[in-house]
């Protein structure tokens, strides 16, 4: 009460030759003096920014830097509106010192980058956005910024890796979908951005494609090649069984079916003439009660919203013990399982790097259900060689049930939605690894086998996973 009777007291009209936050910064200066009072001008700087007021706002903050000379917020603010004003140097010496003092605040490295952009020092804006997205990688509007910057330095590959990873970002948290879901300011750099990656990826896969179409020919090479342009969205999918649904990857031209003809592998009989010894390894695994199972899905053992339930009272449970995870060779597994690793060697697996093979026991614990999900790609499918199975425990891929029977292998497409459960008491094993679909010819599995990897590395690059499953 005593700081408005004193503004009162001393007359704003006094200045009624200023603006009005002129006035009012004035007045309120004037009463603290006569009143000895302190002000918070964080807080009067917030109010003004609230308020649209960019005198009062500019003057309180600037106010901040007396007491505090690299005070992020004050700093980040008279930075804007340098910028604004079309002072960019200005903006970027008030935010090195921003930075300087507080290196750990993601946003004032992007808006540091942002600045030096607009001040022409594309190298110090590349450097400054690397920098923010090491912060705070989900910053998708830096990854763009740093898009930019990288074309217009013609480091054209770099450009795509970070406008392909931005994109994601982005549409991954429902941004960028369309004109809707996208800032007017950053429209049309964002369909650049799209239009730069859909020929950018085109561009860079077709150097894997040329040499194998001159390999093996370019007949031979029309189902990879029309996979290809699924996979980039040039044109549709066209699966003719609608239970069918890749994550990753669909080749077409070939028959869409649930489980697979035991005549189409003919190692089968290697496979499952070695249950015993297989079992045998499994049972010693299982009793040694070390920390060598895991969660099949990650995360805390128990119920996975959406993928896992368990019975009544009884916690769920699916564990795995890896010999190969997404292409990673698990050496101490295979040493203590030696004759189920020779096993493998032997097996004709699916080999891509970082990506195959996925071979593993998978143990489902009493009472567990694995809830519907699809996989990745039908160019593979999943093979089970049951070890240990009690009663009431089977698999159902696209409607059709098969309860597993010890040591005879079934072979199914995952992309189907599939499901599995164990109603017993006792916990289920099975052996799964993953094979070329047979109605690939050698040469179209050594191709996706290229194919895959390239879009794997890219991908790496860009930090944008593949789909698992």
């Amino acid at each position: 009460m005593r700081l408005v009777q004193g503004m009162a007291r001393h007359g704003i009209a006094y200045y009624a030759g200023q603006s009005p936050a002129t006035q009012v910064q004035h007045g309120i200066a004037m009463a603290i003096e006569a009143n000895q009072q302190p002000v918070d001008f964080r807080a009067r700087a917030r109010f003004a920014v609230q308020h649209e007021d960019e005198a009062l706002a500019e003057s309180a903050y600037a106010r901040v830097l007396d007491s505090e000379p690299g005070d992020v917020e004050a700093l980040q603010y008279l930075a804007h509106l340098q910028l604004v004003r079309g002072f960019a140097h200005r903006a970027v010496e008030l935010l090195q010192t921003a930075a300087q003092a507080h290196p750990d605040v993601a946003g004032t490295w992007h808006q540091l980058g942002a600045s030096q952009m607009l001040d022409g020092d594309p190298r110090g804006a590349v450097e400054s956005l690397r920098q923010a997205l090491q912060l705070g990688p989900q910053m998708f509007v830096a990854r763009l910024r740093l898009g930019i910057v990288l074309e217009q330095l013609g480091e054209s590959h770099q450009a795509l890796i970070e406008y392909f990873g931005a994109v994601n970002v982005a549409q991954d948290q429902g941004r960028w979908l369309s004109e809707d879901t996208t800032a007017p300011g950053i429209r049309e750099a964002v369909k650049h951005a799209i239009r730069y990656v859909d020929a950018g990826r085109r561009a860079l896969y077709e150097q894997t494609m040329e040499p194998l179409r001159q390999r093996y020919g370019r007949a031979e090479m029309a189902r990879v090649d029309q996979a290809l342009a699924i996979y980039l969205g040039e044109q549709p999918a066209n699966i003719p069984d609608p239970r069918q649904k890749p994550k990753f990857l669909y080749f077409p031209g070939v028959p869409s079916r649930t489980y697979y003809a035991r005549e189409s592998f003919p190692w089968y009989a290697q496979l499952e003439a070695s249950t015993d010894i297989v079992r045998e390894e499994l049972r010693q695994v299982l009793l040694e009660a070390r920390d060598d199972l895991e969660p099949f899905l990650g995360g805390p053992a128990g119920d996975l919203p959406g993928l896992l339930k368990g019975s009544g009272a009884t916690p769920a449970s699916w564990d795995a013990f890896f010999f190969y995870r997404h292409g990673e060779r698990f050496d101490e597994h295979l040493q203590r399982c030696p004759r189920t690793a020779a096993l493998l060697h032997d097996l004709p697996l699916v080999r891509v790097r970082a990506h195959a093979p996925e071979t593993l026991f998978s143990v489902l614990r009493p009472g567990s259900h694995i809830l519907p999900h699809r996989g990745v790609t039908n160019t593979r499918l999943v093979t089970h060689l049951p070890l240990i199975v009690p009663p009431d425990c089977a698999i159902r891929v696209g409607g059709e049930i098969h309860a597993w029977q010890e040591g005879r292998a079934v072979t199914f497409d995952d992309t189907m939605e599939h499901e599995a459960w164990n109603r017993s008491g006792e916990t289920r094993v099975v052996l799964i690894l993953d094979c070329w679909n047979p109605d690939m010819t050698e040469a179209e599995q050594g191709a996706i086998t290229e194919l895959v990897g390239a879009i794997g590395d890219f991908n790496a690059a860009s930090r944008v996973p593949l789909p698992v499953g």
